[in-house]
C-alpha cells in the first residue's frame, strides 16, 4: 500500500512510519522538516506545513492516509481539499468523553461538546471537545469508512513529553520516592509501537470505526503502575511515600512537576476506557514491565525541566514528613 502519514518523524508518528515501513509499505510522510529530518531516508519526505499550503498533495493518491497531529477541525478540512486518499485514519484520544464517566465506558459513551462556536485554539480546557470535533469533521471530510483511534497516554521511546520516562528515570534512581495523590487514581496507557502496529494491520483489512487504543482494562491504578515500575527497575530499597494531593496542590506543584498525576482531576476517570472493541480487532499492548525495560534501555528516553528536581523531591518529602508527625 502507498500511505502519507501527516506527520510521522515525531513519537507517535514516528513509531507509525517505522511500523509501515517494516510492514512493507511505500511511505510519503509530510511534515515541516523541524523534527527528525533525517530520518527514514526510504521513504519520500514532503515538506510542506500543514496549516499553510497544501499543494504538494494534489494530483496524487494514496491508499491510506494516517493524521496524528490534527487538533482543530480547519486542520481536516484543509487536509480533505487537498488530498486524494482512500481510507483515512486520525488519531484522537480518550478525552474525548463527557466525565464522569464509569469505569469500564465504551466507544458510544457520551461525548463532551461546546456550547458555543467551536475555538480555534487549543487549550487543557478546550482539547477534549476540539478532538471531537475533529472526529465528526473526519467522517463528514472522509465518509463512514474513517478509522478514529483514541489512545490513553502514550508512553515508549521517542516520547518527547517525558511524563511516564520521568518515573521510569526516577525509580531507577532509586530511595525514596515522592508518589503523589491517591494511589488508587485510575490509570492507562498504551506503548506506541503496538498501537502503531495495529493501526498499520488495521488498515490493512480496510477496518473503520471507533476503538480506544488502552491499557490494561481497569481497574488498574496509578499506583499499580509505579509498583510494576518499581518491580522492574527499582533498585533494592526503592520506596514509594505517596503524599497528599492538598499538600502538593498549596506547595504549588501539578501535572507537569509529577506526570500522569491527576491532581484531583475528574478528567482522570477518562483512564477507565474499556479495550474490548479494540482487543477483538487485534490490539495487543505488551506487558508494562516489557516497556518499562525498554525505556529504561533506550537511549531515546526524554526528560523535561518542568519535574521535580532532586532536591524539590526531597524538601517536599521533608514537609510532609514533618506535617504527618505534627
Amino acid at each position: 500500500m502507498h500511505i502519507l502519514i501527516i506527520g510521522g518523524t515525531r513519537f507517535v508518528g514516528r513509531h507509525i512510519t517505522e511500523a509501515a515501513i517494516a510492514a512493507g509499505h511505500e511511505i510519503s510522510l509530510l511534515h515541516r522538516g523541524q523534527t527528525g529530518p533525517d530520518l527514514f531516508p526510504e521513504a519520500e519526505h514532503l515538506r510542506a506545513d500543514r496549516n499553510a499550503d497544501l499543494s504538494i498533495l494534489r494530483d496524487r493518491r494514496w491508499d491510506a492516509t494516517i493524521d496524528v497531529s490534527a487538533y482543530v477541525p480547519s486542520q481536516i478540512v484543509s487536509l480533505a481539499g487537498a488530498v486524494s486518499t482512500g481510507q483515512y485514519v486520525f488519531v484522537s484520544s480518550t478525552s474525548v468523553y463527557a466525565v464522569p464517566e464509569a469505569p469500564g465506558f465504551t466507544e458510544d459513551s457520551p461525548l463532551t461538546e461546546f456550547d458555543g462556536p467551536v475555538p480555534e485554539t487549543v487549550t487543557g480546557e478546550t482539547y477534549g471537545a476540539l478532538k471531537v470535533a475533529c472526529e465528526r469533521t473526519a467522517v463528514d471530510s472522509f465518509g463512514l469508512e474513517t478509522l478514529i483511534v483514541r489512545p490513553t497516554y502514550v508512553i515508549g521511546p521517542y516520547d518527547y513529553t517525558g511524563r511516564f520516562t520521568y518515573w521510569v528515570n526516577r525509580i531507577a534512581r532509586g530511595g525514596e520516592v515522592l508518589a503523589p495523590g491517591d494511589p488508587s487514581a485510575p490509570i492507562q496507557v498504551i506503548d506506541g509501537r503496538d498501537m502503531a502496529t495495529w493501526i498499520i494491520a488495521m488498515i490493512e483489512k480496510a477496518a473503520s470505526g471507533t476503538f480506544h487504543a488502552v491499557s490494561p482494562a481497569p481497574p488498574f491504578s496509578f499506583g499499580d503502575m509505579l509498583e510494576a515500575i518499581v518491580a522492574e527497575v527499582g533498585p533494592p530499597g526503592t520506596t514509594l511515600t505517596w503524599v497528599g494531593t492538598d499538600f502538593l496542590l498549596a506547595a504549588g506543584e501539578d501535572g507537569r512537576s509529577l506526570p500522569l498525576w491527576s491532581a484531583g482531576d475528574a478528567g482522570a476517570a477518562a483512564n477507565t476506557a474499556d479495550p474490548a472493541a479494540a482487543t477483538a480487532a487485534g490490539l495487543s499492548p505488551r506487558p508494562l514491565g516489557r516497556s518499562v525495560r525498554e525505556i529504561h534501555a533506550s537511549e531515546a528516553g526524554f526528560s523535561t525541566d518542568t519535574t521535580l528536581s532532586p532536591d524539590r523531591e526531597a524538601e517536599l518529602l521533608a514537609g510532609w514528613r514533618s506535617r504527618s508527625q505534627g
